[in-house]
């Protein structure tokens, strides 16, 4: 732990004093410079008293690491971004700070002359950003935050992780294509985020008020037990189970239930993005030998020239193993950095250009909240990866 430690300590104690970072620091006056705002919550201002002294003596509060592993991982990409008669100029913005929050940021118009923003953000800063990236014709690259933010006509606002609805349309589309003979279940429990679940399913299996697929739905309570799902299913016929819910106690015993099944009845579980978070799923002898499926926006099996590159920059950099946020603020400082700076004139019309592909392929459509519209709301990343969970690890299943 402590040689973990010291290096984040070092990489924030050097940010109060630095928040520049340049690509290609060898400046040339005659060079283009694009300028790149990269914004993630590193709490600087909690962890560091007046003299710039360490806070915390138990070591580092988990609260700052995805923002700080987000910056380092950045950080790491404009080292490796190899330029031609053009300068990066990156500025690491801390949108948790108490002098320079992103509102006085924007109001003392210290931000307007990016070129790009690249945030690791969400609530109310994240809607300040997409509102400013608005007003000044601002490409914004949400590289993180799976949620809209209430934000709409904004077409400079780039989501990369996808919201719970792409990842229900997904799912979808999955069983429209391959399981429509099968039989297939909602499982789900009270509340307002299963509400949205089950309404986006419903809709779209009734685009004229007539379901497509038979899909049945079980509200689970209490009592639900592996008994209870047996007298649902047919050993004879493949079941698809949707875990309708993002709530890691349903879906442990959810789970629970189609492991004591399995064997007897062919199963199917697919669960929601935020399970593979979940540690009741992902311990190696839990479910010995049952998959469990969601989705993902992301997929790196850490095996390409680029993961190795990271791995290895930041532990020379870092001393440590690089998290998935490294990834994250990595893959998505190096895309966009690369393709502003070969169409810095139309970067939005390129964005699904695989040319510069990172670990993940990503397709990026226009929403359009309502059909009336003429201008997208946002755009917005459908390709989603269908990821297994089995034995305590993660693989591509399709």
């Amino acid at each position: 732990m402590k040689k973990i430690l010291l290096p984040v300590v070092f990489f924030l104690a050097a940010f109060m004093c630095l928040q520049d970072v340049a690509a290609q620091t060898d400046s040339v006056p005659e060079l283009k410079t694009y300028r790149i705002g990269i914004f993630a919550p590193l709490y600087l201002d909690s962890v560091f008293n007046e003299e710039g002294k360490f806070r915390f003596k138990q070591g580092m509060p988990r609260f700052i690491m995805p923002g700080v592993d987000f910056v380092n991982g950045a950080q790491i990409a404009l080292d490796s971004i190899k330029l031609q008669n053009q300068h990066v100029a990156a500025f690491i913005y801390d949108t948790k700070s108490y002098t320079l929050p992103v509102a006085q940021l924007i109001r003392s118009q210290k931000i307007n002359d990016l070129d790009l923003i690249i945030g690791s953000v969400k609530d109310i800063e994240y809607k300040q950003l997409a509102d400013f990236a608005l007003t000044k014709n601002i490409p914004f690259i949400s590289a993180t935050y799976p949620n809209d933010g209430g934000v709409t006509a904004n077409p400079y606002l780039v989501m990369v992780n996808s919201t719970l609805k792409a990842h229900c349309e997904a799912i979808y589309s999955y069983i429209l294509q391959n399981h429509g003979a099968d039989r297939i279940f909602l499982i789900r429990k009270k509340g307002l985020q299963e509400d949205k679940v089950a309404g986006y399913f419903k809709t779209m299996n009734e685009p004229d008020r007539k379901p497509l697929l038979n899909i049945q739905t079980i509200n689970l309570d209490s009592s639900f037990s592996s008994t209870y799902l047996q007298k649902k299913l047919d050993s004879n016929r493949q079941t698809i189970i949707i875990g309708a819910s993002l709530d890691e106690d349903f879906a442990t015993t959810l789970t629970a239930a189609c492991y004591d099944l399995y064997e007897t009845y062919p199963i199917i579980l697919i669960g929601m993005p935020n399970w593979d978070g979940f540690k009741s799923l992902m311990k190696k002898d839990q479910f010995d030998e049952f998959p469990v499926y969601f989705t993902s926006p992301y997929y790196n099996n850490k095996w390409d020239d680029f993961s190795k590159m990271l791995t290895a920059g930041y532990a020379k950099k870092y001393k440590g193993k690089p998290a998935d946020m490294v990834f994250k603020g990595f893959e998505s400082t190096y895309l966009f950095t690369r393709l502003l700076t070969t169409y810095p004139q139309d970067m939005l019309s390129h964005i699904n250009d695989k040319d510069f592909k990172v670990f993940s392929d990503y397709n990026f459509r226009p929403v359009l909240l309502k059909k009336e519209n003429k201008s997208p709301d946002y755009f917005e990343n459908k390709h989603l990866y269908f990821i297994r969970m089995m034995n305590g690890t993660t693989t591509k299943a399709w």
